[in-house]
C-alpha cells in the first residue's frame, strides 16, 4: 500500500493533469476547472505538447476497444479544447497524436465515433496553422470519408448521418489542403478519384430532398463540390473535371443525362472563368473516346458540351474556339456515316425497322450537334463569328470542288446531300443576329463564291438554306419578318422598313460581287423543283438587296434582272413546268410593286399597278396570291401577245427618265454574268 500511494504523486504532471479531466461517472462529462489547468499547462510549457498528446491518445485507443465511449467523448473534446487555444510551432507533434486518434475512431466502424472523430476533424481542418506541414499526408482521410460518403448502412438515419460526416470530412481535407503548397497532392488523380464520385454519388442519391442545408447529403455534396472547384488551380482543373466523365461513365448517366447536364452548370459556375476552355476541351476530348457509343450517348455528351459552351461564350472561351467546331463537324459526319451504313444492311428486310431506329437516333444526335454549333457560333464576337462561318463553309462539300475534309465518295451523293444541309443548317444559326458593318465583312470573296455554288446544285433544300444564310447575313436591321411571305404589297410604307443611306464600302461591294447575287437569283427561279417557299425566299432575298444594298445604279441592275426574269417565263428556251413560269411571274409582281414603292416613283408604282389590275382581271395565276394556292388552275400557255399583263422596258425606262438613274442601261438585256473561279465548274 505505501509502494502504491506513493506511485501517484511520481507520475509526470501532464499525466496527472490527463488524468485529472476524466470525472468518475463518464455521464458527468468534461471536468471543467482541471480541463483549464491542462490547458494553461500546455500553453505554458508547449514541449509537453506531443506528450500530452500520446498519452490521450493512448487512453482514448484503450477506451475505443473497451467500448467505453464516454470517456472517449471527453478524450476527443479535450482534444480539441488544445488544439483550438495552442498555435505555437511545438503544435506539429501533437496534431499527429490528434490524426491519430481521429483515424482510430474512424476505423471504428460505431457511427457514433466516426462522427465524432469526423466533428474534430472539421474543426482542425479551420484552424490555420502558423507554419506549413512538410511531412503530414491525408490519404488515409481521403479514402476513410470517402467510404464514408457511400455508406449503406441499413437504418436510413444512421445511413444519413454517416453519409453527412464523410461529405463535411472530404470537405475538411480540401480545405486544410488547397491553401498548402505542400500539400498539392490532394489534386493528384488518386485523390481526386475519390473524392469527386463521392460527391457527385450524394448528389445523384437525393433521397433526403425534404431535409435541408447540412443535414441533406446531396445538397452538403453540391456545397463541397463547388468548394473545390472554385479552389482547382489552372494545373489542376483536368484532374478534377476528368472524375467527373467518368462517375458519368460508369453509372450510366449520359442518357438521360439531365444529371450529366445539372454536373457541368454547377462546374462552369463553380471554376474561375478563364479555366472554361479546359472544361470544354475534356467534353470534346470524351465526345472522341465515345464516338462509336450508342446515338444517345453521343447526344447525351453533346447536350452536355452545348450547356458548357453556352456558359462559357458569357465569357473567356480562348484558343479553343475552332477546335469545338472541328470536333463537332467531325461526329456530324460519323454521324452520317453510322445513319446511312453499309448499303446492303440498308436493303435487307430483316433489318428494315432496327435501321428506322438507328436513323432517328442518328438524328437526335446530329439535331444537338447543329444546335451546339449554332448557340455557340451565335454567342460569339462578330470578329470570331465571321472566322467560324469561313470554317464551316470550308468543310461543306461541293461537287467539282476538291473536298479535303469530308470523302464524299464514301458516304455517295445521299451523304453528301445531308451534311451540306446540316452544315448550312448550322450556318443559318451561326449567321442569325450577325450584323457586320460592312457587306465585305460579312460577305468576303472566300465565303461569297462557294456559298453561290451550292446556290447551283439541283435541290430545293439546299437552295433554300443558301437563300436564309444569304438573309441573315444582308439584312442588317431587322426587316426580313416584315417581309415574310410573297405578295402584293398595297402599302410599303406601312410596313416602317428601318433603312440606312448605302455606303461607300458597300457601293464598292455591290459594283465588285453584285453580279454574283444577281445570278444566284435569277438561276434560282428556273430550277425545276422549286416551291412556294423558294420563290418566297427569293423575293425577300431581292426586297433585302434593295433596302440594304441599293442605289440609282443598283435599281437598274434589278430591274433589268426583273425584266429577263419575265423574258425567262415567256420565252421558256428551257421548258420549264407551267408552275414554274407563273411563279417567276408573280416573283417579278410582287417584287416590282415592292421596288416602285420603295424609291417612290409615282410613274413607275402606276405602270406596276396597271400591270397587276390586269392580271387581277384575266390573269390571276402571274400573282402570288393566286398562283401558290393549292387548287389553282394553270393555263396551258402563256399569251404573249397580251401585252397589258407585263412589264414593258419601254414604259419603267419612261417612269425613269428623272435625275440619278441611266435609264440607257435599262435597255440593255441582262445576262447571267460568270465570275470568280467557282463559276468555271459545272455543278449539276
Amino acid at each position: 500500500t505505501g509502494v502504491c500511494g506513493c506511485c501517484g504523486p511520481l507520475r509526470p504532471r501532464y499525466k496527472r493533469l490527463v488524468d485529472n479531466i476524466f470525472p468518475e461517472d463518464p455521464k458527468d462529462g468534461l471536468v471543467k476547472s482541471d480541463m483549464e489547468k491542462l490547458t494553461f499547462y500546455a500553453v505554458s510549457a508547449p514541449e509537453k505538447l506531443d506528450r500530452i498528446g500520446e498519452y490521450l491518445a493512448e487512453r482514448l485507443s484503450r477506451d475505443v476497444v473497451r467500448h467505453r465511449y464516454g470517456y472517449v467523448v471527453i478524450a476527443m473534446e479535450a482534444l480539441d479544447q488544445l488544439l483550438m487555444a495552442c498555435h505555437s510551432q511545438s503544435i506539429k507533434p501533437f496534431v499527429e497524436s490528434f490524426l491519430h486518434m481521429v483515424a482510430k475512431l474512424l476505423e471504428s466502424g460505431e457511427p457514433d465515433l466516426q462522427v465524432l472523430g469526423t466533428n474534430s476533424f472539421v474543426k482542425f481542418a479551420n484552424i490555420e496553422e502558423d507554419t506549413p506541414s512538410y511531412h503530414r499526408r491525408y490519404d488515409f482521410f481521403v479514402s476513410q470519408f470517402s467510404a464514408m460518403c457511400h455508406s449503406t448502412h441499413e437504418d436510413s438515419e444512421t445511413r444519413n448521418r454517416i453519409r453527412v460526416a464523410g461529405i463535411k470530412g472530404l470537405q475538411g481535407v480540401v480545405r486544410k489542403t488547397v491553401n498548402d503548397e505542400l500539400q498539392a497532392i490532394i489534386w493528384e488523380p488518386q485523390h481526386m478519384d475519390k473524392l469527386i464520385p463521392s460527391m457527385l454519388f450524394n448528389m445523384q442519391d437525393n433521397e433526403d430532398s425534404e431535409r435541408s442545408g447540412e443535414e441533406n447529403p446531396a445538397s452538403l455534396a453540391e456545397s463541397c463540390f463547388r468548394e473545390l472547384l472554385g479552389r482547382a488551380a489552372y494545373g489542376n482543373m483536368n484532374n478534377a473535371v476528368h472524375p467527373v466523365l467518368v462517375h458519368l461513365d460508369n453509372h450510366h448517366l449520359w442518357d438521360p443525362n439531365d444529371f450529366a447536364v445539372s454536373c457541368f452548370r454547377i462546374i462552369m459556375y463553380s471554376i474561375q472563368a478563364q479555366h472554361s476552355h479546359h472544361v470544354i476541351q475534356q467534353v470534346l476530348s470524351h465526345l472522341d473516346t465515345h464516338s462509336k457509343n450508342t446515338p444517345r450517348v453521343r447526344a447525351g455528351i453533346v447536350q452536355v458540351l452545348l450547356e458548357t459552351v453556352a456558359i462559357a461564350a458569357k465569357g473567356s472561351i480562348g484558343p479553343t474556339v475552332l477546335e469545338v467546331f472541328n470536333t463537332l463537324l467531325k461526329h456530324l459526319r460519323m454521324s452520317v456515316d453510322f445513319e446511312l451504313g453499309d448499303g446492303s444492311r440498308r436493303n435487307s428486310a430483316s433489318s428494315h425497322s432496327s435501321t428506322r431506329t438507328k436513323e432517328s437516333e442518328e438524328r437526335i444526335v446530329q439535331n444537338a450537334i447543329i444546335q451546339t454549333i449554332g448557340f455557340f457560333g451565335g454567342n460569339l464576337p462578330d470578329y470570331q463569328r465571321a472566322e467560324v462561318m469561313m470554317f464551316i463553309m470550308g468543310k461543306v462539300p461541293v461537287y467539282g470542288t476538291p473536298c479535303h475534309t469530308l470523302d464524299t465518295v464514301k458516304i455517295g451523293h445521299q451523304g453528301t446531300k445531308r451534311i451540306q444541309a446540316m452544315l448550312l443548317s448550322s450556318l443559318i444559326m451561326v449567321t442569325s443576329g450577325f450584323k457586320c458593318k460592312t457587306m465585305c465583312a460579312g460577305l468576303p470573296v472566300s465565303f461569297l463564291e462557294p456559298l453561290c455554288s451550292i446556290s447551283l446544285m439541283e435541290d430545293s433544300e439546299l437552295r433554300q438554306l443558301v437563300l436564309e444564310i444569304l438573309h441573315n447575313i444582308i439584312d442588317r436591321h431587322d426587316n426580313r419578318a416584315k417581309l415574310r411571305g410573297i405578295r402584293i404589297i398595297p402599302n410599303v410604307a406601312a410596313l416602317k422598313i428601318k433603312r440606312e443611306k448605302i455606303s461607300k464600302q458597300d457601293v464598292v461591294f455591290m459594283k465588285k460581287h453584285g453580279q454574283q447575287l444577281y445570278r444566284h437569283i435569277y438561276l434560282g427561279c428556273k430550277e425545276d423543283d422549286n416551291v412556294q417557299k423558294n420563290f418566297e425566299l427569293l423575293f425577300t432575298a431581292l426586297a433585302l438587296i434593295t433596302i440594304e444594298l441599293a442605289n440609282e445604279e443598283v435599281v437598274i441592275d434589278l430591274m433589268r434582272l426583273s425584266i429577263a426574269l419575265q423574258d425567262m417565263a415567256l420565252v421558256n428556251e428551257e421548258n420549264m413546268p407551267m408552275f414554274i413560269r407563273c411563279g417567276i411571274m408573280a416573283l417579278v409582281a410582287a417584287y416590282l410593286n415592292f421596288l416602285s414603292q420603295m424609291i417612290a416613283n409615282p410613274p413607275f408604282c402606276q405602270h406596276v399597278s396597271k400591270v397587276i389590275e390586269m392580271r387581277n382581271l384575266d390573269a390571276p395565276h402571274l400573282l402570288p396570291e393566286h398562283v401558290f394556292r393549292e387548287k389553282c388552275v394553270l393555263p396551258d400557255s402563256l399569251d404573249r401577245d397580251d401585252v397589258g399583263l407585263y412589264f414593258q422596258t419601254a414604259d419603267l425606262a419612261e417612269a425613269l427618265s428623272v435625275p440619278g438613274y441611266n435609264v440607257e442601261r435599262l435597255a440593255i438585256p441582262y445576262i447571267p454574268q460568270v465570275t470568280g473561279k467557282h463559276y468555271s465548274v459545272l455543278y449539276k
